[in-house]
Parts: structure tokens; sequence; C-alpha cells
């Protein structure tokens, strides 16, 4: 006769099932609110071009720019390694793959200003900058030289500025369907947010198209600009960046940091102004913490400091840029904004030595956890440390710092394994 092996309990049933009626709204409230990490590719940077410089050319005069700043002032691994301390056997396949992305893939997100790096223009000038930013966005991702992500910086909500910004999205995204629709990768930035309610308008604006363009509900996304106090504490006292996350409905993709208009209406001096200052910091670790969870990404804002001159004065240049895009990608920042081509060389160095650097660790815990064992890191690895190694890895191929071959090589785990374990339902 088979033992009885039923657990006693002293429950009724009819407990569990008041309990999960009580939670049922929690439960909605937060699988909507915390959807997270949307599980496609980030770009590592957002290059930013006022819109009366932007052309045809801007990305391969970019790449072509960066690349000779590279060759002029550091042509070798070792050349590269003593300007920014990096170790002798990392510099070999950083520089070599820094080199071939500047001429495959030098920007990875385009952004065309309409705002600061434009300024006040006559209406006319500006209306047939955004019906032409329109056709050359058009016509190079028809021909296939346009980046993978790209877009506009429209003006912000404020009441000065407000009908222009307006208009000049409108054009902008006129000019995009009559050329034969919106690209995949399109991005638009709204910056100086103050108010939740500024959020709801461009919400509005954005469905407002949609219903004038023949659009899908919900195509139309766009980043927040964080770069005023306001919108960081609110009067209230309360996150007014994680009130605005609410308010976009789902619309919004990113938040990126503002960095000098930020630290200037924190009071900072302009010499003082910069990505690690402790008023961005405290903004940043706001942002950071407003958006988790919540599939809004975040980037980091830029450095002013040019690399251009005698070969002292691009070093130094690049070895602050370099520093502070470590730092960036240290506290979970994978993206940034990058203002000049000779940016790029050392946004890449510090991206790819990341990724390099921790490849054969995270393969190794990936391996071991996948065999559910400590193996030789001697690390017991949890699901959602699991799932930061699967997504360092993966933002480390998405780039170019790593290869497949490579990951599979140590890890045992192919791209789609990683796709799986991350939780990325496709390869983006």
């Amino acid at each position: 006769m088979s033992e009885d092996r039923t657990a006693a309990t002293s429950l009724a049933h009819t407990v569990s099932d008041d309990i999960a009626a009580r939670l049922a709204p929690v439960d909605a409230e937060l699988d909507r609110r915390y959807p997270g990490d949307p599980g496609t590719r980030q770009p590592v940077h957002t290059v930013y071009v006022p819109a009366d410089v932007f052309s045809a050319d801007t990305v391969r005069s970019w790449g072509e720019q960066a690349r000779d700043l590279l060759d002029a002032h550091a042509p070798d691994a070792a050349a590269l390694a003593a300007v920014l301390g990096l170790p002798a056997d990392l510099a070999g396949p950083v520089h070599d793959r820094v080199r071939a992305k500047l001429e495959r893939e030098p920007v990875e997100d385009l952004r065309i200003d309409f705002e600061d790096g434009y300024g006040p223009r006559p209406d006319s000038e500006e209306d047939e900058a955004a019906a032409r930013a329109a056709r050359l966005v058009s016509a190079a991702c028809a021909d296939g030289s346009a980046p993978p992500y790209l877009g506009i910086r429209m003006k912000c909500m404020e009441v000065a500025v407000r009908d222009r910004g307006i208009r000049t999205l409108d054009i902008f995204l006129t000019g995009l369907l009559a050329a034969g629709g919106l690209p995949d990768g399109l991005l638009l930035t709204l910056p100086k947010v103050s108010h939740p309610e500024q959020i709801a308008a461009m919400v509005q604006l954005c469905a407002e198209f949609e219903k004038a363009g023949g659009l899908p509900a919900g195509r139309l996304g766009f980043e927040i600009q964080i770069e005023t106090t306001q919108s960081v504490l609110g009067p209230d006292g309360r996150a007014t960046v994680a009130r605005m996350i609410d308010a976009a409905e789902g619309r919004a993709t990113s938040l990126h940091y503002g960095t000098f208009d930020y630290s200037a209406s924190c009071g900072v001096s302009a010499a003082y102004q910069a990505l690690d200052h402790p008023v961005a910091d405290h903004a940043k670790a706001v942002m950071q913490v407003a958006a988790a969870g919540t599939g809004v990404r975040l980037s980091d804002g830029s450095t002013n400091v040019v690399p251009a001159g005698s070969r002292q004065r691009v070093h130094e240049a690049w070895r602050l840029h370099h520093g502070l895009v470590r730092r960036s990608l240290a506290r979970a920042y994978y993206q940034g904004w990058d203002m000049h081509p000779g940016h790029l060389p050392t946004r890449y160095a510090a991206v790819y030595a990341f990724y390099r650097e921790g490849m054969e660790q995270a393969a190794a815990r990936l391996a071991a956890y996948a065999g559910h064992s400590a193996g030789d890191a001697g690390v017991l690895d949890e699901p959602a440390t699991a799932k930061a190694l699967c997504n360092y890895l993966l933002r480390g191929l998405d780039c170019g710092a790593l290869a497949a071959g490579e990951v599979a090589r140590l890890s045992g785990l192919t791209r789609a394994d990683l796709d799986r374990l991350a939780g990325r339902s496709s390869v983006s």
C-alpha cells in the first residue's frame, strides 16, 4: 500500500485565492510600469550635429577625421596603450577593432540638432532645414549609408519655442513619410523638460501625428533629455523624472543627461561643468533608479574638451574622454554623447577595452551557470546575475568589441543562447 505523502497545512484553499484577487491590480500595475529592458541593441553613443552642418557625407566625414587623428597621434597599438594606459595584451585587439569600426560604422546614432546647436533662425530657414534633413535621412536609409539609429532633437516645450519645435518635428516626419516611411532606427529627442505635463503634451503630439499620417498607434517614441533641476526634483519633493516616465505612457525610449545645462542650472561655474561633478552624479543616480525596470534606457552626456591642436593637447583630451567614458560604463551608463570626430577613437577604445577585459571571466561564469556549477570561476551566480552577464557579452557583440566565435568558444553558448538567457526575444 502506498504511503500518503501529502503535506499537512492549516490555511484554507480560499486564502490563496483571496490574496490573488487582492494583488491582481498590483500585479497588473507592476507589469505595466516595469516591463524590463526591450532587449534590443543600444547604441554606445549619440553623435550631435547641428542641422545646418548636417550633410549627406557627415557620417563618412566623421569616420575619416577620426581615422586621420588616430593615425596621426596613436598609429599603432603601442602608441594607443601609452596614451590611454591600456595593458599591452589588450591594446592590440582594441586598436585593430577601433580602426575597423571607424571604417565600417563610425557613428552608431546620429542626432540632427535643431535646438541649442542650431539656435534661433527665421522660420523659413528652419522650415527648409527640417525638410532638407528629412530628404537626407531618407536618402541615406535608401542607399545604406545611414547609421543604425538617427533622428532629430527638436526645440523644447517651453512657451517661447514650443510652436517652432512642433512645426519642425511635423515637417521632418511628414518629409520622411512622403519619401517612403519612417526608418526603423528613428529616434526623437525632447530637450529641457521641466514638468510631466510637457511629456504628456509630447505624447499627444505623437498620437496626433500617427493619426494624421495613418501610422499605427504607439509607432512614435521619444527620448527625454534631463537638463533642468526641476526634471530631477520637483517642488513637492518627488522625483519628477519618475513621473515623466509614467506620463510618457510607454513612449519614452531613454533618458539623456544634459551635462552643461544641468550643471549651469545648479550654479556650477563653467570650469567645473563635467560628467563627473557631484551634481551630475546625483542627477544620474536619480535617473538610474527611476528608469530601472521600466524599459527606458540611460545615456550620459558629453565633454566639451576637443582633441585638437598639438599632440600633447590631443593626448590630454583623449585621456580625459577615455576616463569619463570608462567611468560611465562602470556605473551602468552604456551610452553617451560625442560632440566631435576626435572623440570617436576614445569612445570606441574605452568601450572595447571594457568588454574585452571582462569577456573571459563573464564567459566562464556563464559556462558554469549553464552547467549548474561554480566552475573555474568559483562563483555560484543567481539568475539575475547570469542575465547581467549575458547582457554584458551581448552589448560587446552589438558594438563590435567581441566576435560571436570567441564568445562561443569561451562560454559554450551561441548568440541565440545568450539572447534566450538574457530574455531577448530575437537578435537585434
